[in-house]
C-alpha cells in the first residue's frame, strides 16, 4: 500500500503501533455496510458501523454496532448515562466529526467523544470498521479497537 493510499485513520494506527489490515475497495455512499461486506466476501457479522448520537444533555456519542443490527437507543443511552439519545442529523456529521456519511470511523474524530463497541464483537478475532472515507476499511482486534478509540464494550444493539 504506498503512504497517499492511508487514511488518517491508518497513519493514526501507525503512530500507536496497532496492528490492522487495510481494505480497499471501490464503493459509493449509497451502499450498505451489508452490501460492502458481501462485495469483499467478508461476513456481515464481523463488519461493524459507526453512529454518532447527540444525548439529552447535549453531549455527542459515538456507538459502534454490526451494520446488520440496529443502535438500540433505550440501551445506548442508559451505557452513555443519558435520559434519552437521538442520532444527529446527516447534515452534522461532517462539521462535528470530520467525516462523512458512509466513511465515518470511531477512530480520529475531530474531538474525542465517548465511544461504545457493542458487545458482539468481544468474542470476535477481528472486526472490520471504517478506515475514515468511503471505500476503505480496516480490519482489527476489538481490543486494539477499543485501545484505537478510547471506547468500552456496551450492550447497544
Amino acid at each position: 500500500m504506498k503512504n497517499n493510499d492511508k487514511t488518517n485513520v491508518m497513519r493514526l494506527l501507525d503512530s500507536k503501533k496497532i496492528l490492522y489490515t487495510p481494505h480497499l475497495f471501490d464503493a459509493d455512499g449509497s451502499m450498505s455496510g451489508t452490501d460492502i461486506a458481501r462485495l469483499q466476501g467478508e461476513d456481515p457479522g464481523k463488519v461493524y458501523k459507526t453512529l454518532v448520537t447527540q444525548g439529552k444533555t447535549g453531549r455527542y456519542y459515538v456507538f459502534v454496532v454490526p451494520v446488520e443490527a440496529e443502535l438500540d437507543l433505550k440501551k445506548a443511552a442508559k451505557a452513555a448515562g443519558e435520559k434519552a439519545i437521538r442520532m444527529i442529523p446527516q447534515k452534522e456529521l461532517l462539521p462535528l466529526t470530520g467525516y462523512v456519511h458512509g466513511g465515518c470511523s470511531p477512530i480520529g474524530m475531530k474531538k474525542p467523544f465517548p465511544t461504545f463497541i457493542d458487545q458482539s464483537a468481544m468474542p470476535l478475532e477481528t472486526i472490520y470498521v471504517s478506515a475514515g472515507r468511503i471505500g476503505a476499511q480496516i480490519e482489527l482486534t476489538p481490543d486494539d479497537l477499543i485501545r484505537a478509540a478510547n471506547a468500552t464494550f456496551a450492550d447497544v444493539a
